[in-house]
């Protein structure tokens, strides 16, 4: 049976995040309160310096691509099932949220830089989405992005062509005056994502 996140995984995946949390702003005083619905967000000390590779083979940085709104999700182009439902869940809330006016960019991130070449992301990003970024980069620089956005991914046995990897599943909302704002698990519809972005995009 294909495992996308093995359930130690999903446990670890939780602690990352829940270990992110501290009391921020309340009421009032959070321009964004009327658009929260998780715990962990609002301050929460998730994104960060990265530097990582293009689908051109550039090398950007997260001042480079997160320009506007972005939804950033760490997944890999071989992912049999999760990863291609929820890049393409992300892809349709960036429909709505352009379709109402707004702007956002959708961003994936490998953590596969094993077999995710630059062409490779740049393919199956501009297959999601023409507005969607495909980001890879070495071990060291995948790496380094994932920890600051904590989150988790594990390589499975395998052979050198054929493996899974063991991944967490969230997409974060990042706002560039803001960093990160909100995140939103599986399951969350691209309705109420595309609702939750604009909400957050109108409180900027």
């Amino acid at each position: 049976m294909l495992r996308y996140i093995a359930p130690a995984a999903a446990v670890t995946a939780a602690l990352l995040l829940a270990g992110t949390y501290y009391v921020t702003q309340s009421g009032s005083d959070d321009q964004f309160a009327e658009c929260r619905a998780s715990a962990v967000a609002g301050g929460a000390k998730i994104g960060g310096p990265f530097e990582l590779i293009n689908g051109d083979g550039e090398t950007v940085t997260e001042a480079d691509v997160l320009k506007e709104p972005a939804l950033i999700y760490f997944g890999y182009t071989f992912c049999p099932d999760v990863c291609p439902f929820d890049v393409s869940r992300n892809a349709d809330a960036t429909d709505i949220v352009l379709a109402g006016g707004q702007s956002v960019t959708p961003v994936f991130v490998s953590i596969d830089p094993k077999r995710d070449t630059p062409e490779a992301v740049k393919d199956y990003a501009a297959n999601m989405h023409d507005k969607m970024i495909g980001l890879t980069g070495s071990d060291a620089q995948v790496k380094q992005a994932s920890q600051a956005y904590r989150t988790y991914y594990k390589v499975q046995p395998g052979d050198d062509e054929f493996y899974l990897v063991d991944h967490s599943t969230f997409s974060y909302l990042m706002l560039p005056e803001h960093g990160f704002v909100e995140f939103f698990r599986r399951d969350v519809s691209a309705e109420k994502m595309a609702e939750q972005i604009s909400c957050y995009i109108e409180n900027a």
